[in-house]
């Protein structure tokens, strides 16, 4: 369904179970590992918030997804812009605390950290610097416990960039960041073999024995290069913000005015262009430059 979205033909975002024609065929990912017997622990996706629940309280009122459903952390809130990505791992670690202790670790989790999707330059919200700051603590905070848990051996961290955008492979001509963490993942290595978003679906069904959904996944290049054959244990430690993660969006600016006139309640729900030139004027301080188009033929 995304293409259509991508070339505007259709305005509404229902990619998260919220209308059953948007539903991929052959499922998800947690489908296919459900299908498989695989266990799974789900950490705020296809999630219903509860509105101003407190912290520490349960934060979902429903999971969209039946798989899903049974497999949900109550506690860890979904996408909300307002709520800390670093009190999101928090939940996660403390759970994993419970892992450590009965030497459980569910085979195949997943995980959503929002926040940097930023609220651009809302009036009175986070402001975007802080936000992604916040979203790349609470990313170096899970890393660091699981890489000194008793799982860390096994254990392989996928984070793919969400929003990257206007690519045939939902990833735009300038590329994107996509990591794998693990003993068994090459160290300070920039791997550039042509991947897409697909090859880290692929690579994650391998490692879990999983079949291919669809002809996209089968085809995916498997994300080898980035592996070696010896692991490297040494655990990892998260490095401290370098920026306050509770800096605020002043208000009665230009920038507040144009981004009043957006919703955040949901990703993807503003015009790329739009929120990019607010995020780049609100950072860099100057005019950005325009965009730039890739060409596939003549």
């Amino acid at each position: 369904m995304w293409p259509n979205k991508y070339a505007n033909r259709r305005a509404t975002y229902d990619f998260e179970e919220q209308d059953p024609l948007s539903l991929p065929p052959a499922g998800y990912l947690w489908t296919n590992a459900a299908a498989a017997g695989v266990s799974m622990r789900n950490f705020g996706y296809m999630v219903n918030n509860k509105p101003n629940a407190t912290p520490g309280a349960e934060q979902i009122a429903g999971v969209r997804d039946p798989v899903l459903a049974k497999v949900t952390n109550p506690l860890y809130r979904g996408f909300d812009l307002n709520y800390p990505d670093v009190d999101r791992t928090k939940v996660f670690l403390s759970e994993l605390a419970e892992y450590e202790k009965t030497g459980n670790m569910p085979r195949l989790i997943l995980m959503r950290l929002g926040n940097d999707h930023t609220s651009g330059t809302a009036a009175g919200k986070i402001a975007p610097l802080s936000a992604a700051a916040d979203n790349d603590y609470a990313v170096g905070l899970l890393v660091e416990g699981v890489s000194k848990s008793r799982f860390w051996a096994s254990t392989a961290i996928f984070i793919l960039e969400d929003d990257a955008q206007n690519g045939p492979d939902h990833v735009d001509s300038h590329r994107s960041p996509a990591f794998v963490i693990s003993p068994w993942v090459k160290r300070h290595a920039v791997d550039s073999s042509m991947y897409n978003t697909a090859s880290m679906l692929r690579t994650m069904e391998f490692l879990l024995g999983l079949r291919p959904m669809t002809h996209f996944d089968a085809g995916a290049r498997p994300m080898t290069a980035a592996f070696q054959s010896q692991p490297n244990p040494a655990p990892y430690t998260a490095e401290k913000p370098r920026i306050a993660l509770d800096e605020k969006n002043p208000a009665a600016t230009v920038a507040a005015a144009r981004a009043a006139r957006m919703n955040f309640e949901e990703a993807d729900e503003n015009d790329d262009d739009e929120l990019n030139d607010i995020l780049w004027r609100a950072i860099r301080k100057d005019a950005p430059p325009p965009p730039v188009r890739s060409v596939f033929g003549r």
